[in-house]
């Protein structure tokens, strides 16, 4: 990555590991003051150690809407310009349903309620930037899911591939709409999307390493269809970097079925561009999370 961020604030979640810690780390490169924004500040701090350049540790959970304040506080009077926020930080949980501090599904709850609070309260300081970016991290696995918005919270009828399947659908459909109010408004913010298609990051081997012997053989054989870590970053560097955006754009790898590959445009699934999922879910978000905008 060869622009240059000198001057920049950018806030990334989920830092300390993963496409966050790599995300960080090339931000820094290029100059930007970066905000590692992690549950685990203790690991957070050695990754701070390891980026090196202008980096500041803060604590975030997003699966807690008064640590997502109080986050948002903190960072607004301290930093009251940012210009980027990568909404990074991503959950994926196998086994029993298990909910968030305020009651949510715990993936709809961390992977895009969250970070739809923490950008509406971040969105003044956005706002005060020059050209300030929202990206906002989707999965393939958003395209064959569903948002079920009878069940939102899949209480009655759980699955946790399909919960994080529609965690990842909510969050592109938030960034698409996020692009729509803002063009509407007259913003100068700019939200933009990425996937990082199939990566070999420790959050689904995690996950599997706990099903026992089975699980751990999957974890392994899945590696075989992965890219590293630093590829898989590449689209939400380009879609948080690029100077020719201008809002909606959509990041992932060029291979079969977006797996892996060089970045190019990619296309949201039907549902997820859908205008009126778009005003249903906003309207669903704001409620559940008390945070409104635009």
């Amino acid at each position: 990555m060869t622009t240059n961020l000198n001057g920049r604030v950018a806030v990334v979640t989920g830092a300390n590991s993963g496409l966050g810690r790599v995300t960080a780390t090339e931000l820094a490169r290029a100059g930007a003051r970066v905000i590692l924004a992690v549950r685990n500040t203790t690991a957070g701090a050695e990754a701070a150690r390891t980026i090196g350049g202008d980096t500041e540790v803060r604590e975030l959970d997003l699966a807690s809407l008064a640590s997502v304040r109080a986050f948002a506080g903190k960072l607004n009077a301290d930093h009251p310009v940012v210009d980027l926020l990568v909404n990074n930080a991503g959950l994926v949980l196998l086994g029993e349903r298990r909910t968030t501090a305020d009651g949510f599904e715990m993936h709809l709850g961390t992977n895009m309620l969250g970070h739809f609070a923490l950008t509406g309260l971040l969105l003044d300081a956005l706002a005060a930037a020059p050209a300030a970016r929202v990206v906002s991290l989707s999965s393939i696995t958003h395209k064959p899911a569903h948002l079920d918005f009878g069940d939102l919270m899949a209480e009655r009828n759980y699955s946790a591939n399909r919960a994080y399947g529609a965690s990842k659908l909510a969050t592109t459909v938030f960034g698409l709409e996020l692009d729509r109010r803002l063009k509407a408004a007259g913003s100068p913010i700019v939200s933009t999307l990425a996937h990082p298609g199939i990566t070999r990051t420790n959050l689904t081997p995690r996950a599997w390493e706990d099903r026992g012997r089975l699980g751990r053989f999957a974890a392994r054989a899945g590696l075989l269809f992965t890219q590293s870590v630093e590829r898989g970053t590449e689209p939400q560097l380009r879609a948080a970097t690029d100077p020719a955006l201008r809002g909606g754009e959509f990041f992932g790898p060029s291979g079969f079925l977006e797996m892996r590959g060089r970045v190019v445009p990619v296309k949201p699934s039907r549902e997820a561009a859908d205008p009126a999922v778009g005003q249903r879910l906003w309207s669903a978000a704001e409620k559940l999370t008390g945070v409104r905008y635009l």
